[in-house]
């Protein structure tokens, strides 16, 4: 059985990865800021746990109450305060930061020896095209038209420190996806994909064996050149 958690869990593109991984065989554990909102994962049959990934001691806990772990899904994701330059400012950048960045490698250095423990350790940093230079320069592109400063550097950020994590550790299988433009309370429902759609990428990669790629950026239709 493969021990799965996923933080940002309660909804959305968190709770469909947690429905499709538990479909495919995984024990997953639900990490959430609030468990009040927990039934969603718990009724898919998830163990929700109360994750904030901005707080330590909450990471500490969360850690602490896992029984061990194969795969990490860094879910968890913020816009933050500004979606335009008339609004941004530097306290802007950290609250986007402190969530979608420092929150992966707070957590992700936590449950690194719970990972080394595994035989098929796994690591899935939910990204985005907004990080990914080609995609904001294509005007065909979604990613092209959103124009909020600080989600979209943290997610360039997010994917620099997937290709650093994987080149540190070659044991683990340790990639970055792109949900695409996805209806999520994220963006007010305004994608055109669904959350299936969405959460394809991750779950390939969440279900790598160990001979699998690693340091790559994908979407639903496969890898992405850097």
């Amino acid at each position: 059985m493969t021990t799965t958690l996923v933080t940002g869990a309660n909804k959305g593109l968190g709770l469909e990865t947690t429905r499709r991984l538990i479909a495919a065989g995984h024990t997953v554990h639900a990490g959430m800021r609030d468990l009040a909102g927990g039934g969603p994962a718990r009724e898919l049959g998830a163990i929700p746990v109360q994750l904030d990934v901005t707080d330590d001691e909450s990471v500490a806990k969360a850690v602490a109450s896992l029984p061990e772990l194969d795969v990490l899904i860094n879910n968890a994701a913020v816009v933050g305060p500004s979606w335009g330059l008339d609004d941004l400012d530097v306290e802007a950048m950290r609250i986007a930061f402190e969530t979608n960045v420092f929150g992966i490698v707070r957590l992700t250095q936590a449950v690194l020896p719970l990972l080394r423990h595994s035989a098929n350790p796994v690591i899935v940093n939910v990204a985005s095209g907004l990080g990914f230079p080609r995609a904001l320069l294509d005007p065909d592109d979604d990613s092209f038209h959103g124009l909020m400063v600080p989600y979209a550097s943290s997610k360039a950020a997010v994917i620099a420190l997937t290709v650093q994590y994987a080149k540190n550790l070659p044991q683990m299988r340790i990639n970055a996806s792109d949900p695409g433009y996805t209806a999520t309370d994220l963006n007010a429902h305004q994608g055109h994909q669904t959350v299936t759609q969405g959460t394809d990428a991750t779950v390939a990669l969440a279900q790598l064996d160990s001979d699998g790629p690693t340091g790559e950026f994908h979407n639903r239709h496969g890898r992405l050149d850097y």
